[in-house]
């Protein structure tokens, strides 16, 4: 196991991983290891299938932490090991819950299409492209906008974490364009106050009422808000073959069971 306890970390760390999630996935393999009564190299697809069981039935863990505990045993299994195990050795359990809807690409297409003007376009965009939250948008400031590394910085997302999300030339494209007709100075998005621009941030019914028009134009009859976006661009993600962790950084989740759920949301 000494080796063991060495090669993990170390390919966490190689990945980047955070030090909460290096925790989880070390403890998600001890554990693992102790219920077998062996060293987790010893073990494989028999004992894998037999211990998701327990952990559903027996122990009666939520289904997104069982989610979790599968991430970290693929990782340990396909990365420290080497094994390469396919996913239906490993599955990801299917969650009972009610998931959110998601857009497909035809659709979100369809909708950035009917935005009524280029305000409404560009936000629909930012959205879609980037994965932001609705609080994130509307603070987004013109500084945030690196063109040069073809990136959006997010200051202060949800839990005053920051993150990078990538800039797609398709969407620093439209935000130029939308940049030399609005020309706005500090906020990417500006209110108004009595329909005069001001120097604060859009409110929440601006990107709400973006969504609903656009979305009775394109025909769609789906609920649409800002936040299935944000499940349309990681489920898409995950769809064209983006691994778990990149997802989660993406979206600036603390949890890896909080991006799981995209696995069920994604076509096989």
């Amino acid at each position: 196991m000494t080796k063991l306890r060495r090669l993990m970390p170390e390919e966490l760390q190689r990945r980047n991983y955070s030090k909460q999630t290096i925790r989880y996935y070390l403890q998600a393999v001890a554990d693992f290891a102790r219920h077998c009564g062996r060293s987790p190299d010893q073990l494989g697809r028999n004992e894998l299938r037999s211990y998701q069981a327990y952990l559903l039935r027996a122990r009666q863990l939520a289904v997104g932490t069982v989610v979790g505990l599968v991430a970290a045993l693929r990782f340990f299994f396909n990365k420290t090991l080497q094994r390469h195990l396919p996913p239906t050795d490993i599955p990801y359990p299917k969650h009972p819950r009610r998931l959110p809807a998601v857009l497909s690409m035809e659709e979100v297409a369809r909708l950035i299409d009917s935005a009524r003007n280029l305000l409404d376009r560009t936000l629909l965009m930012v959205l879609y492209s980037t994965g932001m939250r609705n609080c994130e948008l509307r603070h987004r400031q013109v500084q945030d906008i690196d063109s040069k590394s073809m990136l959006i910085h997010i200051q202060r997302g949800k839990g005053g974490r920051d993150r990078y999300v990538p800039l797609s030339p398709k969407l620093l494209e439209t935000l130029r364009e939308y940049w030399r007709w609005m020309k706005p100075k500090t906020w990417l998005f500006p209110g108004t106050i009595h329909n005069w621009r001001a120097d604060k941030p859009i409110t929440p019914k601006v990107v709400w009422d973006a969504c609903q028009f656009a979305a009775r134009r394109a025909g769609i009859k789906k609920r649409v808000y800002a936040h299935l976006l944000r499940h349309s661009y990681a489920t898409h993600l995950l769809e064209e073959g983006a691994d778990l962790r990149t997802i989660q950084l993406l979206l600036g989740h603390v949890r890896l069971e909080h991006t799981a759920v995209y696995l069920h949301l994604s076509r096989p």
